[in-house]
């Protein structure tokens, strides 16, 4: 069983950052990617970010030259470097893994796909 805690959401203005993490523990197979989505009230839930076992990654359109993820060499703590927020990046964001072929595979199938994921973190980003 595998369990995955978010940390690090918070309130910040426009134009401001904010690191979130999230722990890993349990029985997560190496290869398996990782990654973040964020479902905002009244819109659908999207896929931000993704990392594969050979560290690769990919972000979404949305938030590309903003939001960077990154892990530790253990694979035990994600992260995802958000700046630049703006007030549409509002939303919960949870990390999650699960089986993939790579990282552009997983940020398109990640919701679907992933079977363990976090208890989210709000990030809420002012005008």
């Amino acid at each position: 069983q595998v369990q995955l805690v978010e940390s690090g959401g918070g309130s910040v203005e426009t134009g401001g950052s904010l690191r979130l993490s999230c722990v890993v523990s349990g029985n997560v197979y190496r290869n398996n990617c990782m990654g973040w989505n964020r479902r905002a009230p009244g819109r659908e839930r999207e896929a931000v970010a993704a990392i594969d076992g050979f560290g690769l990654t990919r972000v979404a359109d949305s938030v590309k030259g903003r939001f960077t993820i990154s892990q530790d060499s253990a694979k035990m703590n994600l992260y995802l470097e958000m700046n630049n927020l703006k007030p549409e990046d509002s939303a919960m964001y949870y990390c999650g893994t699960g089986p993939c072929m790579n990282a552009v595979q997983a940020l398109a199938d990640m919701i679907e796909d992933f079977g363990d994921w976090g208890q989210g973190t709000q990030v809420t980003v002012s005008s």
